[in-house]
């Protein structure tokens, strides 16, 4: 006897007799998360007895184990080609980034094992790719403390992987082997929905699920228009009927958001602003950390069915603002590079929260906030969720990089980046790009040393290029991820990752009591040198008490510098 449901239009089925695998979170009733061993071995299973399912390498970690995705397909067959050509929509869930926030490995590992026992029945239109465990090194690395302020499981992943890097963090420096990883995967599927699972930290509040969004300024577009006006009202919408109220991430930290709050800048370090690069529309959903851990994953299962739904159903317009976007894109002589929040504008949200107050801390006796959970209030608050080009470039017909600088060459190669290289040695008269100045943050992030605030002048030159050098036109699919990694004062472009930074010490120079001879004679024969002097000292009363400095300059205005120094070695064809 079987007894049917309808939840949100996935058909629900439940079998009196089934004999269902279960996971250990339901065996706890909630109160634990599966282990990596554990969700591996769960899906082994499902691989072993279900023909819809398939697990499959990705490729390797920083751990001593591989990458794996799971696969869900309704008629069994899992050739990425085949789906695409028969307009699959391929949706891409990943799990435990922050292996701290595990609610969406033991929400996947239901969710496709009651695909597979029919107990509720995935659209037709619809492939299912998982990452169990995307961080499996956090994931090893397990412990009962290191979110100390989350309700529950009783143990969990750390947030750092083997190399002690955030991953989430990672996506354009890509120092990780499951990241490099992960970026392949995601080329290879080409997802319409990218969808990466986390548990929120911050203010406390009555909602159980809050979700980032893809910016959709950001987004822009047919694909930036869409997700703002239609796509996210009918997810608010269906999780509401569930039971669910949904309310943007609150990005919010220190008191409360009762008066709303700016939405979060996920530049394309982020696993979600990667994917936008690519016109994938991405996901964060983000359960709030103080709800019990079974409320988490049940909301999370909610969500990811609600996304599976409207997929579906929206298909057609999700791949059709996909491919505008995209041809869009190749016609755009400016693309955007940053970003500011514009304040002026707001959206104006039902929050259910907590009153705030603030009382003496019986650790320090100075004010310290509270929420009274005893004093719900709901009310609509503003949302600060416009964003407004702050820079823009030109976008020049191709790049050139020299072969030698291989890190950045493959990671272009992993990201689908067309290149060419030079067959014999070539002059070229090319935009050459020397960095006048820049910031640099005073301690390390993720492993590297930030450039900011980075300033810029271009001058035309004939460069000597090599054989091998490397031609990179803009006309493909990976445009924007280009131009956002290649110039060099985009916020996330590998030269503010440090990429480049042998380029900013000079190797050459000078003994200045040798120098002050040649030096006087330069002066003598080139009257626009020693104009620019004379210039430099009327204008400058420190440089014109500086010896050193003057001696400096005038080498640095000679034939004896080098050219190299501070020349961005990533040039252009207009």
């Amino acid at each position: 006897m079987k007894k049917l449901l309808f939840l949100s239009g996935l058909i629900w089925t439940t079998c009196v007799n089934a004999q269902t695998i279960t996971t250990p979170f339901e065996e706890s009733e909630g109160k634990q998360s599966a282990t990596y061993k554990e969700a591996i071995d769960f899906y082994k299973t499902l691989d072993v007895q279900f023909p819809e399912i398939r697990m499959e390498k990705v490729g390797p970690t920083d751990a001593a184990y591989p990458l794996q995705v799971v696969y869900y397909s309704n008629n069994s067959r899992f050739d990425v080609d085949e789906w695409k050509a028969e307009g699959k929509m391929i949706l891409l869930i990943n799990n435990a980034i922050h292996p701290g926030e595990p609610d969406g490995i033991d929400a996947s590992m239901m969710l496709l094992r009651d695909a597979a026992y029919g107990k509720i029945k995935l659209p037709d239109n619809i492939v299912l790719a998982v990452i169990p465990v995307f961080n499996i090194g956090g994931a090893l690395n397990r412990n009962s403390h290191s979110r100390a302020n989350q309700n529950g499981p009783e143990a969990y992943g750390f947030r750092g992987n083997g190399q002690n890097l955030d991953l989430n963090r990672d996506f354009i420096k890509m120092d990780a082997k499951e990241t490099r990883s992960l970026v392949q995967l995601f080329h290879y599927l080409d997802p319409d929905l990218f969808i990466d699972n986390h548990v929120s930290d911050g203010a406390d509040y009555q909602h159980i699920m809050t979700l980032l969004s893809t910016q959709h300024n950001k987004l822009g577009g047919a694909m930036g228009n869409y997700l703002h006006d239609r796509f996210e009202p009918m997810i608010y919408a269906d999780m509401k009927k569930k039971g669910y109220d949904l309310v943007p991430y609150v990005n919010h930290w220190g008191h409360t958001p009762d008066k709303g709050w700016t939405a979060f800048y996920e530049g394309p370090r982020f696993a979600s602003g990667f994917a936008a690069l690519f016109q994938t529309y991405s996901f964060v959903p983000e359960t709030h950390m103080l709800k019990p851990f079974r409320q988490r994953v049940e909301a999370t299962y909610a969500l990811m069915c609600t996304f599976i739904k409207l997929a579906s159903q929206n298909a057609g317009e999700i791949k059709y603002t996909r491919l505008q976007d995209r041809r869009a894109i190749r016609r755009e002589k400016q693309l955007p590079v940053d970003w500011v929040c514009d304040t002026s504008v707001t959206t104006p949200v039902n929050f259910e929260g907590y009153a705030a107050g603030y009382k003496p801390s019986d650790i320090s006796g100075k004010p310290r906030l509270y929420y009274d959970r005893d004093k719900p209030f709901s009310k609509l608050v503003p949302i600060r969720n416009n964003y407004a080009c702050k820079k823009q470039v030109d976008v020049p017909e191709a790049y050139v990089i020299q072969h030698a600088w291989d890190r950045v060459i493959r990671r272009l190669e992993m990201n689908g980046v067309k290149m060419y290289k030079l067959e014999r040695d070539s002059n070229l008269d090319l935009t050459v790009c020397y960095i006048d100045n820049y910031e640099t943050v005073p301690k390390p992030y993720e492993g590297h040393y930030l450039h900011s605030n980075v300033k810029v002048r271009m001058q035309k030159q004939q460069v000597q290029l090599l054989k091998g050098d490397y031609i990179i036109p803009t006309a493909q699919k990976a445009r924007r991820y280009i131009v956002e990694t290649l110039e060099p004062t985009a916020p996330d472009a590998f030269f503010a990752w440090g990429f480049f930074d042998a380029i900013l010490q000079q190797k050459e120079g000078y003994s200045d009591y040798v120098f002050e001879d040649e030096a006087a004679a330069l002066l003598k024969n080139d009257p626009a040198l020693r104009n620019a002097l004379e210039q430099k000292r009327k204008t400058d009363p420190e440089f014109s008490k500086d010896g050193e400095a003057q001696l400096d300059f005038v080498y640095k205005h000679s034939y004896y510098y080098e050219p190299v120094h501070m020349r961005y070695p990533v040039f252009t064809i207009e």
